[in-house]
């Protein structure tokens, strides 16, 4: 009786490295789909408070209902607020395809052209994505 007891803790212990092994495998597999992308902007002093709305309702939305955005973090220089960067993360390819054809998106693309004076996208490859939560 005591070996058969032994023999399911082990049954029980195997079950439960596999399940972790496959977890962290799956947690990778999704870590490689991320897209990962980083924007430049730089915005004409006279449109910087505006253009801050726009990207603010953009960013907002676009995280309260779209699942496949992962991250949208803005930044502005200290000493050059007009330099703007912006660090998205998207699940995979078809959320970020998803976020651009997005009403809220194509509302923020086609409001603020006027007001960008240079953007530069980078494709990147994340190396490591960490957040805390809330």
């Amino acid at each position: 009786m005591k070996q058969l007891r032994i023999h399911n803790v082990w049954l029980v212990l195997g079950a439960f490295l596999m399940l972790t092994l496959f977890s962290c495998q799956s947690r990778l597999a999704e870590e490689n789909d991320r897209v990962v992308r980083l924007a430049r902007l730089e915005i004409y002093p006279a449109y910087l408070e505006s253009y801050k709305a726009l990207l603010k309702e953009e960013i907002e939305t676009s995280v309260r209902v779209e699942p496949g955005v992962l991250g949208l973090n803005a930044v502005s220089e200290k000493d050059h607020p007009t330099r703007i960067t912006i660090l998205e993360i998207y699940a995979n390819e078809q959320a970020y395809q998803a976020h651009i054809e997005s009403p809220h998106f194509q509302k923020y693309k086609t409001s603020t052209p006027t007001m960008i004076k240079s953007l530069d996208l980078a494709e990147t490859n994340p190396i490591l994505l960490g957040t805390k939560a809330r």
